[in-house]
């Protein structure tokens, strides 16, 4: 009895596929094998799929670009078409604005950039800049707007506080010199002006706010002495034009601020010209002069409101005081010598002095009201009207007082 093999049990080697045969090198492979690498062929160059950068290829030459996760990038903005556009609007530079709007777009173009109707708007308002520009250059209307644009700047960079202003300048009070004053101009003194500063001090001597009144005393007191010595040529300082001050306020005064500002001033109609005639604008015999006659203008004005029956005695101190400036003004014009234009006048004046100074010595020493009445007069008569108005002229200052007033009362 014999048995076949069992086949379940038995395993069976299967037979080995016959390979295809070889083909010539270089030559395309049978039975759908893939090449072996890039590099199959010497000298060629390497070559991939459509996604590894080869023709095609999203990023490569003619092809749409792809952003960050498959997303197209986001375009830019051209900037000169932004540039245009501002100069257009701001009308600082219309050809400027339009130079940059026609550069920029043949680049927008190019280079598939976004800003195309920034640029055309720019390039419009900047024509339109330009057409404006070359009517107003035609017409003169750029002239006046440039003109009061800087008065107005200027006028703008001239406000100040009365506290900021200094010796010499002008300048004109909105309030029209009323109490309380926070902001004026400052002018050219050849402009109309309400004022002009002669100089400022600081107050000394209190711990604490001590009220108007004393400072007014203080300021009214120190300002003349400072109005005196900026304006020596007192016939030169108009009519209404008087001695004037700003006071710190009780504020003010809080915050530190110490000073007065003395000026001479009007609430009237504004003046032009600078009053200012001292060291800095004088010569030397000019200033010799008036030092010596201006103390008798200056004790004239101080005469007594009281009649010498209402009080007797201050108008004998006055009267003294103004004996002893018309003393002084003959002694210092004697003793210097004068240009020779202006030597025959000095000496007529002085010897006008000599001769007044014997009526106000009468006046002066009167023993009483009558007295004193009965020279009084005489006094006033002797004394020169104009206080030597021909001297004044041959040495080239102001040749007669404001509106033709003197010395007298």
């Amino acid at each position: 009895m014999s048995f076949a093999p069992n086949r379940s049990t038995v395993p069976v080697e299967p037979t080995p596929p016959t390979p295809p045969p070889p083909s010539p090198r270089g030559g395309p492979q049978q039975g759908g094998w893939p090449a072996p690498g890039p590099y199959t062929s010497p000298g060629m160059p390497y070559t991939a799929g459509p996604y590894a950068g080869g023709p095609g290829a999203p990023g490569a030459p003619g092809a749409p670009g792809i952003g960050p996760y498959g997303q197209p990038p986001r375009r830019t903005t051209n900037g000169l078409a932004v540039g245009s556009l501002v100069s257009g609007i701001v009308c600082c530079l219309p050809p400027l604005g339009l130079i940059l709007g026609l550069i920029a777009l043949p680049q927008i173009k190019k280079r598939d950039q976004e800003g195309k109707g920034l640029a055309v708007a720019g390039i419009v308002l900047s024509a339109v800049s330009c057409l404006l520009l070359v009517i107003g250059l035609a017409t003169g209307g750029i002239g006046e707007f440039w003109g009061g644009f800087k008065e107005g700047v200027d006028e703008a960079s001239r406000s100040k506080s009365p506290l900021s202003l200094r010796t010499g300048q002008c300048f004109s009070d909105p309030g029209k010199l009323e109490e309380y004053t926070t902001d004026v101009t400052i002018v050219d003194c050849d402009r109309p002006h309400d004022g002009e500063v002669t100089g400022v001090f600081k107050v000394t001597g209190f711990d604490k706010w001590p009220g108007e009144d004393p400072l007014d005393k203080i300021a009214e007191k120190r300002c003349e002495t400072i109005n005196g010595a900026y304006a020596l040529d007192t016939w030169a300082v108009p009519k209404d034009v008087w001695l004037y001050y700003y006071l710190p306020s009780s504020q003010s005064w809080r915050l530190g601020d110490r000073t007065v500002t003395c000026a001479f001033a009007t609430d009237k109609k504004p003046f032009s010209g600078s009053v200012r005639s001292d060291g800095t604008t004088l010569t030397d015999d000019q200033e010799s002069f008036l030092k010596a006659l201006n103390p008798i203008e200056t004790v004239s004005y101080r005469e007594p409101e009281e009649d010498p029956d209402e009080d007797f005695t201050a108008n004998k101190v006055w009267a003294t005081e103004l004996l002893a400036a018309i003393n002084t003004a003959h002694a210092d014009l004697g003793q210097r010598s004068w240009p020779a234009d202006s030597t025959a006048a000095v000496a007529a004046l002085r010897k006008e002095l000599g001769a007044a100074s014997k009526q106000w010595l009468k006046l002066a020493t009167a023993a009483d009201a009558d007295a004193y009445w009965e020279a009084y007069d005489p006094a006033w008569e002797a004394l020169p009207e104009d206080l030597g108005a021909d001297a004044r002229t041959a040495l080239d200052l102001t040749g007669a007082p404001p509106a033709g007033e003197g010395t007298s009362a």
